[in-house]
């Protein structure tokens, strides 16, 4: 086999080898503090190295390692997106570790190393690599989600994303062992070719088990149970990466697998991912009402956003495809946007995540309620905000399918939700003021604040350039080779 077969793959074998020399640098570095500074510039260098590789080997469609790995301009627009993110969380990171006394060398290796599980998962073209990037993917966010030894809370975080990541690998392993046992393959293109005749109840019986392991990854009902749990007791740097990264893979691996391995049998698949949408939708918006830690609202807002980006892809049409991953975008650019506010809140020093500790939030910190603002209203899809095409697009495309029922939920759902991020905008601008926070000392992450803010408020202008961009990669995840 010819160095060039590997060539597709190039960014992630250059991410999995300076991971590994991490590793030596975390054992050998000496001083915690200067080690884990040092980790995180490395690791931000080679996260602009990555997606440079990326974007170099990524402009055709290739395969690597004998089938296993396909690289398409699809993967590249996804991969970007998980680069960015991480990129970002690593920006924020410093005063949060330090805070939360876990400023140590390992968390941005395992950052990486998630990373590299996520790139995978995105470019699998076979149910072993698919396997093998999710299991690389969780593992590590197991352990930084436990990584404040001193808390309670966050090992108990960590112990109940292991267990039930356990279960979802069970169940994603037993669906993956059916498909095996009723069409002989693995190989996504083989898979797809046996599917496009009759159909065996074995087979559909693992194609459930597949979906609904692939649903606790990006914590849609009713596989949800952990995520509030998890983002509440994980350190709040984690709590971020939780809620910007992995969820763009995981969205990724769900429309390769059903648009491009599961295409012959739309039927199949549609039914199941319209339910889990229904109740994402449903659970998310009606539990988050109830909630008064922002990072357990934030949990309940994702399950909610999770099923709006389901109702496009139970649309089964290319146009779908298209409004899904600018739903993804929109998605991270917000959450982004959030944690950078979250990440500032404190009150002598100790930080503080309570709704109630943001009254009178827009005279202490104007410029910081005024972006909240614009994320919370963008959250609730109020024009003419990024959030408000991201759903537009979603449930356009179920409309053009026919799933008049399922749009209609999700717009019901989206009045629900607009309850309770309308609710923190009164709270920071009617509200009168308890206890003053203290003022931001960190420029990375109003800038970061700012930026996000900006992109959802004109993302208007820059809608058509980008929907012509996304619609230019659809071709490539309906691709599937072998």
């Amino acid at each position: 086999m010819s160095m060039i077969t590997y060539f597709p793959a190039i960014a992630e074998i250059f991410l999995a080898l300076i991971a590994i020399i991490l590793v030596l640098v975390a054992a050998f570095g000496g001083d915690e503090g200067r080690v884990s500074q040092i980790m995180r510039r490395l690791g931000l260098v080679t996260l602009v190295a990555t997606g440079i590789l990326v974007l170099s080997y990524g402009r055709e469609s290739s395969l690597a390692f004998g089938g296993l790995f396909l690289t398409t301009p699809f993967a590249v627009f996804m991969k970007m997106i998980v680069l960015v993110g991480a990129g970002i969380v690593l920006l924020l990171a410093k005063p949060s570790l330090k805070a939360d006394n876990i400023n140590k060398p390992e968390f941005t290796m395992l950052v990486l190393m998630s990373v590299l599980g996520m790139m995978v998962l995105i470019s699998s073209n076979d149910l072993m690599v698919l396997y093998m990037g999710i299991e690389l993917q969780s593992l590590p966010l197991y352990v930084i989600a436990a990584m404040q030894r001193d808390s309670l809370r966050s090992s108990e975080a960590g112990l109940k994303y292991f267990l039930l990541g356990a279960l979802s690998s069970g169940l994603l392993l037993y669906g993956i062992s059916l498909i095996y046992g009723f069409t002989g393959a693995t190989n996504y293109a083989e898979i797809s070719q046996s599917l496009s005749g009759s159909v065996s109840s074995g087979a559909v019986i693992g194609i459930i088990f597949v979906i609904s392991g692939m649903a606790f990854k990006i914590s849609a009902a009713p596989f949800h149970m952990w995520t509030p749990d998890v983002y509440e007791g994980s350190p709040t740097i984690v709590t971020a990466f939780f809620a910007i990264v992995p969820k763009v893979a995981a969205m990724a691996l769900f429309l390769r697998i059903t648009y491009g391995m599961l295409a012959p049998v739309p039927g199949v698949w549609q039914q199941v991912v319209a339910v889990i949408a229904v109740l994402s939708m449903v659970v998310g918006a009606l539990a988050a009402i109830m909630q008064t830690d922002l990072k357990r609202l934030m949990a309940y807002s994702s399950i909610a956003h999770m099923g709006y980006a389901l109702v496009g892809l139970s649309a089964a049409t290319t146009g779908a495809v298209s409004a899904v991953m600018i739903y993804m975008l929109i998605y991270v650019i917000s959450s982004i946007g959030v944690f950078a506010i979250i990440l500032n809140l404190t009150r002598e020093g100790e930080a503080v995540h309570r709704i109630s500790d943001l009254k009178g939030y827009s005279r202490s910190h104007p410029l910081h309620a005024a972006c909240l603002l614009v994320f919370m209203f963008s959250m609730a899809g109020i024009p003419p905000l990024g959030g408000f095409f991201g759903k537009w697009f979603t449930f356009m495309a179920a409309v053009n399918a026919g799933l008049i029922p399922l749009a209609v939920i999700g717009v019901l759902s989206s009045v629900v939700g607009a309850f309770y991020y309308i609710r923190i905008v009164k709270v920071m601008y009617i509200d009168e003021v308890d206890i003053v926070l203290d003022p931001s000392a960190r420029r990375a992450n109003t800038i970061i604040m700012g930026l996000s803010a900006l992109i959802l408020a004109l993302f208007v202008f820059g809608l058509s350039p980008l929907r012509e961009a996304v619609i230019a990669t659809v071709p490539h995840i309906i691709l599937i080779a072998g």
